[in-house]
């Protein structure tokens, strides 16, 4: 059995440890592509309330806000959330992925990006019905993560799990979703250099 507790404290203390670095050296990264893409499937009438679950040190909740969107993030490092509530004036919710404690369909749109992968596959089932229901029904999950070959373990401090997409497929169906749309990234580069399999969802169950 996995040890769940020591997977969560050790990948946050990785990121609290370089939350400075990863901040510099993230900012000027650009998902807009992954922005655009959750935004395009909620149906309604903005502005939308939006989770950025894993939302860091606040880069995309301030893209978030500044369209006219109600955004929350959620981090688990506590130095991402310190960082993201300052420099956006958001709120940020600091929650282990593994623990979470969400309103129930609340949420328009829940943007994942680079976040979910740190979950462990054999808790991946529970984190996605929870935020399955926590969005409104209708409601749109845009995920982003490293694709591999199914495989999980220990990568620089950091714990996390690589799935193909049908393997992420099956996980999806499973929990309430059925699939909006998926591409790799980043955009224009053979398969080889796409390291990022990006795919957007709609909760379609009560």
């Amino acid at each position: 059995m996995l040890d769940l507790d020591k997977i969560s404290a050790l990948t946050l203390a990785h990121y609290n440890q370089r939350a400075d670095d990863f901040r510099e050296g993230t900012r000027d990264h650009d998902v807009s592509q992954n922005i655009g893409a959750l935004l395009h499937h909620i149906t309604g009438i903005p502005p939308f309330a939006i989770l950025d679950f894993g939302c860091g040190p606040g880069r995309d909740l301030q893209v978030f806000t500044g369209l006219g969107h109600r955004a929350v993030g959620l981090e688990g490092a506590e130095r991402f959330a310190q960082m993201a509530r300052a420099e956006t004036g958001c709120e940020v919710w600091q929650q282990d992925f593994l623990k979470l404690d969400l309103p129930d369909q609340y949420f328009d749109g829940v943007f994942a990006n680079a976040s979910l992968f740190h979950v462990p596959t054999q808790e991946l089932p529970r984190v996605l019905r929870q935020l399955h229901a926590t969005l409104k029904i209708d409601g749109v999950l845009f995920c982003s993560n490293p694709h591999g070959a199914n495989v999980e373990g220990w990568n620089g401090g950091r714990y996390g799990a690589y799935h193909d997409l049908e393997t992420w497929r099956v996980g999806m169906i499973q929990a309430g979703f059925i699939e909006l749309e998926h591409y790799y990234r980043p955009q224009g580069l053979p398969r080889e250099q796409q390291p990022w399999l990006a795919s957007v969802w709609r909760r379609v169950t009560a």
